[in-house]
């Protein structure tokens, strides 16, 4: 039988030191790792797993939002660290020259992890 109280999540890198690297330092996520995988503490809930795939190919979609109380202030605290946004055109997801969607619902910006995985910050936080 299934337990959805021991459920988890996980996505693909192919670098694990890069990853651990992005997300301790950059993110400043605590970040432990064990039998070559890492796990990321995000709150009060399962931690996400983090494991190596060298025939990755980075999620297109987005696999982790990190609500923030303020969008331009964490769009600017993380291109300080090297951080770069997604700029994308057109309908339905144009963003501005920061990489800010501001075309209705919360602020939302996209940018990607080393391995070419999305990621957000978004308000709300």
């Amino acid at each position: 039988m299934i337990d959805p109280t021991q459920a988890f999540h996980g996505f693909a890198v192919p670098d694990v030191d890069a990853a651990r690297a992005f997300y301790a330092d950059v993110l400043g996520l605590e970040v432990t790792e064990e039998h070559g995988m890492l796990q990321l503490s995000l709150g009060s809930g399962p931690k996400t797993l983090v494991y190596p795939k060298p025939n990755h190919e980075p999620a297109s979609y987005t696999i982790l939002n990190f609500p923030v109380p303020d969008v331009e202030a964490a769009v600017d605290d993380l291109t300080a660290k090297g951080v770069q946004f997604e700029r994308y055109g057109g309908t339905p997801a144009e963003t501005d020259a920061k990489g800010v969607f501001r075309g209705g619902g919360p602020l939302i910006a996209w940018f990607t992890d080393p391995a070419g995985n999305v990621m957000s910050v978004i308000e709300g936080g």
